[in-house]
């Protein structure tokens, strides 16, 4: 038995008797955090202020921890899993068809046809955003999608070889959704690295953007803000010679700005967010009321979601509820997206120590997707709050709301 921390020492402290009785080096956890050496010594020593909880739940995970209260030294036991949700029972099979990718293998009878696959993305895109078990349907298709992708890649030639990677990078934008905020951060990079590189392959700027687009959420999400800005600003400056000839290539370019916006929020920099979300708003208001873009669902309703998004972010919550209160939640077509939304103005609330209007909030977003708060680590983290400390008469709900979640009563 190795002795534990005393309950004096820091955070930083705490994370360095772990990773040594891990027998792990400074660079080697860091790598597994996506930062660098010199940011987790600065950590340890006390020089950076202690991680936000995204970052502590990723160090929980590195150091396999099964109780965040070993990090924070808090005295009551707190599951990892209570935060950051459990892996979704299809993600071994979606891992799988993830990792198992093949440079060569045996060829299929017949060539692959690549406009049924794109048919069977279309489909897959319209079940994510039209259902509440939105990650439970995807985990259905995605591992036998994922593998007829990559096949036509290795089966096909000439242009219709560089169609199927087109297809393929769209199969790893999807992905990508189904992925996040579970327990592999390492397939989120997998997959958006590999939806850039086959749309760059194809030589399609489209289709790289997508994949762009996916990678700097990733970025941002790490705090490698810089790489973030610069990689979707390259982006969009590859679909300015053709934003013109289709909604679609405006609908990426709006949404990268929209990601430049919110990485500028996340820095708390108020002026560039809001001059980046104007300019994407401009180009959403230009394509129109009935436009929504398939992967990003960039369109005029989700604009007012992100600048709840960009107020929350930049710790304006009364700013944050005025915008929320302008728009009509339901307009938002993707059931996943409106979900999500809603979790963002409960983080308003919470920030405003509203504890009823936080329930409501999350309740409702809940019962519109109840696989998207499932995965949402803001959501988890104020139903912790909330169930230690219950609104006034609500106490029962709440704890039904923890079980549907998944976080224990």
């Amino acid at each position: 038995m190795y002795p534990q921390p005393h309950d004096e020492v820091t955070v930083g402290q705490r994370i360095k008797f772990f990773r040594e009785r891990a027998g792990l080096s400074r660079p080697v956890l860091a790598g597994l955090v996506e930062r660098s050496a010199e940011w987790l010594k600065a950590v340890e020593n006390g020089r950076l202020q202690t991680p936000r909880l995204n970052m502590l739940l990723k160090l929980a995970h590195a150091l396999e921890l099964d109780d965040l209260a070993e990090l924070t030294g808090n005295g009551d036991a707190v599951s990892v899993e209570m935060f950051a949700g459990t892996r979704h029972a299809a993600l071994p099979a979606v891992q799988a068809a993830i990792t198992e990718y093949r440079v060569a293998g045996a060829m299929p009878a017949a060539p692959p046809n690549v406009e049924h696959l794109a048919r069977r993305l279309e489909r897959a895109w319209r079940v994510r955003h039209s259902t509440p078990d939105h990650r439970t349907q995807l985990g259905a298709v995605l591992p036998d999608l994922i593998r007829d992708a990559q096949a036509a890649v290795r089966a096909l030639r000439g242009d219709d070889r560089r169609q199927a990677r087109r297809v393929l990078s769209g199969v790893y934008q999807l992905a990508d959704f189904y992925v996040a905020y579970q327990p592999a951060p390492e397939l989120v990079w997998m997959v958006a690295d590999r939806a850039l590189t086959e749309g760059q392959e194809a030589d399609d700027p489209l289709v790289a953007a997508g994949g762009a687009w996916a990678m700097v959420q990733a970025l941002r999400e790490s705090g490698r803000w810089d790489e973030a800005l610069a990689l979707a600003e390259d982006a969009i400056r590859q679909l300015q010679p053709y934003d013109q000839q289709h909604a679609d290539w405006r609908g990426m370019a709006g949404a990268l700005e929209v990601e430049c916006a919110l990485v500028h929020a996340r820095r708390g920099r108020h002026g560039e967010a809001m001059a980046r979300w104007e300019t994407a708003d401009r180009i959403a208001r230009d394509l129109g009321t009935g436009y929504r873009h398939v992967q990003s669902s960039f369109s005029q309703p989700v604009m007012g979601a992100h600048a709840v998004t960009i107020a929350v972010d930049l710790q304006r919550p009364g700013e944050a509820l005025q915008v929320a209160d302008r728009f009509d939640a339901e307009a938002i077509p993707s059931l996943a997206r409106r979900s999500r939304h809603l979790i963002e103005v409960s983080r308003a609330h919470w920030q405003r120590g509203d504890r009823h209007a936080t329930w409501a909030l999350l309740n409702s977003s809940e019962r519109t997707a109840s696989e998207t708060i499932r995965y949402n680590g803001h959501a988890r983290e104020m139903l912790v709050g909330l169930r230690k400390r219950p609104p006034t008469g609500l106490a029962e709900d709440v704890r039904d709301l923890c079980e549907r979640v998944g976080v224990a009563a």
